[in-house]
């Protein structure tokens, strides 16, 4: 009984956090930065506070309907697909009603794979690169668990059930670079030689094109999401520099070798060399979908010192806070 009550005021004391936390956040974009970011203080003057409470509350209700594990895969996936419907839902008003639902009023690809390139595109670091550097700093691989309006969509292509076919972490080690340099090399050859913006429009239609096309029949074929690990040049830098969070999952030595997280894991991060290991593989964005499969209670989150339980409470809030931050600010 008296563990019981403690999980309870656990739940409700990271409900108040997240909330608090979310709406500070948020009140400082609608204080500092200007023209307002918000979408409901440009709809009505003082409808971003009004935004920033309903957003607030909504991240501390989102922790607790996400606080137990059981639950928390399936309402991850919902969250994640409510936030790419509200991205997408905005773009196409601000192209078809009024710029206003875009964030610049300037249009660019949705694509998470350009932000780097990006960068060697336009020869210079925007805003864009800078958040999605200081969300893996503060999150580690939550960005391609929860925070990327594409990647819910491989998520779900990827499927609960079916045979995972896996490709060997050395192949997909060469997809991913490989993208990743193409990528890099395609945008830093279009600045070099001044390719009309017309040319590098299309490329980047057809990078687009080419990330649906493998969520749409590699991913759904072999029931992993193949986009998002192997493909995304994005993903592949969330994978390798989420090593500066300090954010882990690791496998204790209750693990019976039972297999159950490799069936549950979507990205494929979880062989059975991995488990033997004792961790997920490098394209692991700590999504906990393996807790809830593992009947041993094998798996765990680790930040720093602290324990295992309440680094898993503190990885849930930071995430929450962040998708709340996103939700009411991201657009294109």
């Amino acid at each position: 009984m008296r563990k019981k009550i403690n999980i309870q005021k656990g739940a409700v004391l990271g409900a108040i956090l997240t909330t608090i936390v979310a709406g500070m956040l948020l009140s400082v974009v609608q204080v500092v930065v200007k023209p307002p970011l918000l979408l409901g203080e440009r709809l009505l003057p003082g409808g971003g506070w009004v935004q920033i409470v309903l957003a607030a509350f909504f991240g501390g209700w989102l922790y607790l309907q996400m606080f137990d594990r059981k639950r928390r895969g399936v309402w991850r996936r919902r969250i994640w697909l409510l936030f790419s419907i509200v991205f997408f839902s905005q773009l196409f008003l601000g192209i078809f009603v009024d710029s206003v639902f875009l964030m610049s009023g300037k249009l660019h690809f949705p694509i998470p794979g350009l932000i780097p390139a990006g960068v060697f595109y336009r020869g210079e670091v925007s805003f864009m690169p800078f958040l999605f550097l200081v969300t893996i700093l503060l999150s580690g691989g939550a960005w391609c668990s929860q925070l990327c309006y594409f990647g819910v969509w491989d998520s779900l292509a990827a499927g609960k059930n079916g045979k995972r076919e896996v490709p060997s972490s050395k192949m997909r080690s060469r997809m991913r670079w490989t993208v990743l340099f193409v990528f890099i090399g395609v945008a830093s050859a279009l600045r070099g030689f001044g390719v009309p913006v017309i040319y590098s429009t299309g490329l980047a239609a057809f990078a687009g094109m080419v990330g649906i096309m493998v969520i749409g029949f590699v991913s759904k074929r072999r029931h992993v999401a193949m986009h998002c690990s192997s493909y995304c040049p994005a993903g592949t830098l969330v994978m390798y520099l989420k090593h500066v969070s300090p954010w882990r999952l690791r496998l204790n030595d209750r693990c019976r070798h039972c297999m159950a997280c490799t069936r549950v894991c979507r990205n494929g991060a979880l062989s059975k060399a991995d488990v033997l290991k004792g961790r997920p593989a490098i394209n692991c964005t700590l999504c906990g979908d393996c807790l809830a499969g593992c009947g041993h209670d094998a798996l765990e989150y680790h930040f720093w010192g602290i324990s295992p339980i309440l680094a898993e409470r503190l990885w849930l809030g930071t995430t929450l806070v962040l998708f709340t931050c996103f939700l009411s600010i991201a657009r294109v």
